[in-house]
């Protein structure tokens, strides 16, 4: 049973394990638990009203890591604080799993203005990605942490690691798994941008198996390179 934490609360995560075990218990099967981590994101914050804004390619707009600012359809705040610190000129920014892109044209310390690609509507709390861009966030938010503390409370067999990009994100995860009596829990690392496919290598001697995620990985390489480095990968494990 696959748990995702990027949605629901510990008692909903903590009842379905309890009716499987039961269910488990009634019939004499076996079935081994997930815990799929939220990992490493960055997000938009909040808009006026809280209403979607329609952006027209060639317009410009402003990505600001001050969190106080109230988004229009000229800017929006984000949740990664080093978002400004990690991008360049050139870079690309995809938002809500790559249906608006952008092009960034200025940096400065806490903004990131772009022209916008295509058209499209822009949302609250909308995943933002930066294709081939290596970021700064830690590979365990203190959310993350914590969920893999009720992981090892609760007894789960595995966890999918969500954008694991070097080795040292796995050996982060077992260290903390460890601490907390989760030893013997196994962790499978999500390939899911440009850089995890970098370290493939390494990642894949740390990790106890690999996930090809390809969905989000189509995100951040296009979509047509996707086969191959799904091939490149099966190849290898």
């Amino acid at each position: 049973m696959r748990l995702n934490f990027s949605h629901g609360d510990y008692e909903e995560h903590g009842n379905r394990i309890k009716n499987l075990r039961n269910v488990c218990a009634k019939t004499g099967k076996k079935a081994a638990i997930l815990l799929d981590t939220k990992g490493p994101e960055i997000r938009t914050i909040k808009l006026e009203g809280g209403n979607d804004v329609s952006l027209v390619a060639g317009q410009t707009f402003t990505f600001t890591t001050d969190t106080s600012v109230v988004g229009n359809k000229d800017r929006v705040a984000v949740t990664y604080d080093g978002f400004a610190r990690d991008l360049t000129v050139g870079n690309t920014v995809l938002v809500d799993d790559g249906l608006i892109g952008m092009k960034v044209i200025k940096v400065t310390d806490t903004e990131v203005v772009c022209e916008v690609l295509n058209n499209g509507d822009l949302g609250e709390n909308k995943g933002v990605n930066l294709p081939g861009v290596s970021i700064g966030l830690p590979a365990l938010a203190e959310k993350d942490k914590q969920d893999l503390i009720f992981g090892c409370e609760q007894g789960v067999d595995f966890v999918a690691a969500s954008f694991i990009r070097k080795r040292s994100d796995v050996e982060e995860m077992r260290a903390h798994l460890k601490a907390h009596g989760g030893e013997n829990i196994m962790i499978i690392s999500k390939i899911e941008n440009q850089e995890g496919l970098n370290n493939f290598d390494e990642i894949l001697e740390a990790s106890d198996g690999i996930m090809v995620a390809r969905g989000d990985l189509g995100v951040e390489i296009p979509v047509e390179e996707v086969i191959f480095a799904q091939k490149m990968m099966i190849e290898k494990m």
